[in-house]
């Protein structure tokens, strides 16, 4: 069944759009990311334009993230003060990549600069990922030089103006998560992404927060940095395709729920592996889509 896509100028698989809004939303419940760091590299792959892909992935994720949010937040997995911190950082973080998101889209720069960002950010995260995951569960040996981790990072811990988290038993500086938050809404303004990816390791190695609630609290602050993110695309890039989104949210929604039961029956290390691995393979493809060289550069064709 195809369907026009109004913005994007193309038509689609309605089906296939679908099914890879089921598989962003298990991931999402699954460990806690938006999944636009899945979902903006296939629709790039699918063929919709770079520009159209980013701001309708964070679309998606906005619905995506409801459904998961109220599924954390039945097991009172939610840090509301945390991720109010983080989503005032959040917002400004989106207003100031979707100026740069209009800056590039103006000189015409905007597809590769979202393809070199994409393999650099998801190359990194990956490999990092992959390494403490594989360690955590005795795949690697650690280092001997390594030390235990600490509850949080001690830059972290130097900074002034302590505020007492409670639930994420926390008493840390506001400003370290409000900093994460404006990092977090660019990458959403000018990726596509939630922003999870990079929040989630962040949340727990660089704040100390509780695993309990970091991934209920990722999802929280991605709900409302996405939803700002779309209204400023909307009414200034104008690349959101709202038949593109409704189609990956149809999927998203339903599967953001079983992500979250799933969750509960696996470790948290075995699902931060299945993660890395996944970013990986996405970096790698982007890669070839950049340095690959076609077979025919150009063609021409009659009229």
């Amino acid at each position: 069944m195809d369907l026009y896509l109004p913005i994007a100028g193309l038509s689609v698989n309605a089906l296939v759009i679908i099914a890879l809004g089921g598989v962003v939303g298990l991931l999402t419940g699954m460990v806690g990311v938006g999944g636009g760091f899945l979902t903006t590299p296939i629709l790039i792959f699918y063929g919709i334009p770079p520009s159209v892909a980013v701001a309708s992935s964070a679309t998606q994720i906005t619905g995506t993230s409801i459904s998961g949010v109220l599924a954390h937040r039945r097991r009172k997995g939610v840090d509301y003060q945390m991720g109010g911190v983080i989503i005032a950082g959040g917002v400004i973080g989106a207003l100031v990549g979707v100026f740069l998101f209009r800056l590039l889209q103006t000189i015409g720069q905007i597809d590769t600069v979202v393809l070199i960002l994409y393999v650099v950010l998801l190359g990194s995260i990956g490999i990092l990922m992959a390494r403490e995951a594989a360690t955590a569960l005795g795949y690697l040996k650690p280092k001997a030089s390594e030390r235990p981790p600490r509850r949080h990072n001690p830059i972290v811990a130097a900074l002034p103006f302590r505020w007492r988290f409670y639930r994420s038993g926390l008493y840390i500086s506001p400003l370290a998560p409000f900093i994460l938050g404006i990092f977090s809404g660019m990458l959403t303004a000018l990726l596509g992404v939630g922003g999870g990816f990079v929040m989630v390791p962040a949340m727990i190695y660089l704040l100390g927060m509780s695993a309990q609630v970091v991934v209920g609290t990722s999802l929280l602050q991605i709900l409302f940095v996405t939803a700002a993110t779309t209204m400023v695309h909307a009414t200034t890039t104008r690349s959101v395709d709202i038949v593109l989104a409704v189609l990956l949210l149809l999927g998203s929604v339903v599967g953001a729920q079983y992500g979250a039961r799933f969750a509960q029956t696996m470790k948290p290390e075995l699902l931060r592996l299945m993660l890395a691995i996944l970013v990986l393979v996405v970096a790698l493809r982007m890669f070839l889509q950049l340095t690959w060289q076609p077979e025919e550069i150009y063609t021409v064709q009659l009229l």
